[in-house]
């Protein structure tokens, strides 16, 4: 599966919740791959949402969100996580700019948590880099 978002916010999220750690490339990319997942995810859910209200444009409600943060507020792209909401969804529907900004919002919640706790496990292991291996272990743990 090729990854839609770049490397490079998502290396900026791991970052800011990692402290005083480094950040390995593996890290990034792993993360990276797991938010495009969640998110691909979230877009069939919020699809099956829009089309019981007989709509064919995704809204942020059906991703469950009221209130839209301010794109400049986001770390994420949005052009990505606009490819990221069609990953698995028919053609026939449109992604609103709304939602795609909710689902952006939705994601860097996501990837904070987890890269928070990546950053606790490579403490625990006594490392000095959050590696691959801390994402896994964090999904392994608690999904």
């Amino acid at each position: 599966m090729s990854v839609e978002l770049p490397f490079a916010p998502v290396d900026g999220i791991i970052r800011r919740n990692a402290g005083e750690l480094r950040v390995s490339a593996d890290a990034a990319e792993e993360l990276a791959r797991r938010i495009q997942s969640h998110g691909a995810e979230l877009a069939v859910d919020a699809a099956e949402r829009a089309t019981a209200d007989g709509r064919k444009t995704l809204m942020a409600a059906d991703f469950g969100v009221e209130q839209v943060v301010a794109r400049e507020d986001l770390t994420l792209p949005v052009a990505p996580i606009d490819r990221i909401a069609r990953l698995r969804i028919d053609d026939r529907y449109r992604v609103g700019v709304d939602a795609r900004i909710a689902l952006a919002d939705i994601l860097e919640d996501y990837a904070n948590n987890v890269a928070s706790a990546a950053a606790t496990l490579a403490r625990h292991a006594d490392r000095r880099t959050v590696q691959a291996e801390d994402i896994e272990t964090y999904f392994a743990l608690f999904e």
